[in-house]
């Protein structure tokens, strides 16, 4: 199992970059390097508890999908999804908000298995915990940078933050 880590300061409410974490809008914004689009499961919008999305996304050169649920879910505060189906022998994401002050800790935990046994390993070892933790840390910019600007607006419903 291979853990990443990745802590993200943003100078935004917690709701909002919460629920920018859950808009698979934003999503397919951050993930447009791979390629990624959504081809099952929730469309666009924010995901809610039990949701599950289904992406395709190019990595590595290859295509691969990937199905992700909602798992767990305490609003404004944490979220876990956890692969229903993919390339991974198993894999989930913790993603965790904490107000400090003006700014808010954004705090990603991957944790994955490759399938291949030993050989599954060393390709973590070597490239992919490198390859993932770059794609964690370059999501979080997005939702940083969205947080942070008036361009949550495009991709968040008027009313969510206003409850």
């Amino acid at each position: 199992m291979t853990t990443i880590e990745v802590l993200t300061r943003i100078k935004a409410p917690q709701a909002r970059c919460f629920y920018l974490a859950l808009s698979v809008d934003l999503h397919a914004v951050s993930a447009r390097q791979t390629k990624e689009e959504i081809i099952a499961g929730v469309r666009s919008g924010v995901l809610q508890l039990n949701d599950s999305v289904t992406f395709r996304a190019r990595h590595f050169g290859i295509w691969q999908t990937l199905t992700s649920k909602i798992t767990e879910f305490q609003a404004t505060c944490y979220f876990r999804d956890e692969m229903q189906q993919g390339a991974f022998k198993s894999m989930w994401h913790g993603h965790y908000f904490e107000q400090e002050g003006p700014t808010v800790l954004m705090r990603d935990v991957f944790v994955f298995t490759s399938p291949l046994g030993w050989l599954g390993r060393l390709v973590d070892a070597l490239v992919l915990k490198r390859y993932m933790r770059q794609f964690l840390v370059q999501r979080g910019l997005v939702v940083k940078q969205y947080a942070e600007s008036d361009d949550w607006q495009s991709v968040l419903p008027a009313n969510l933050l206003s409850n």
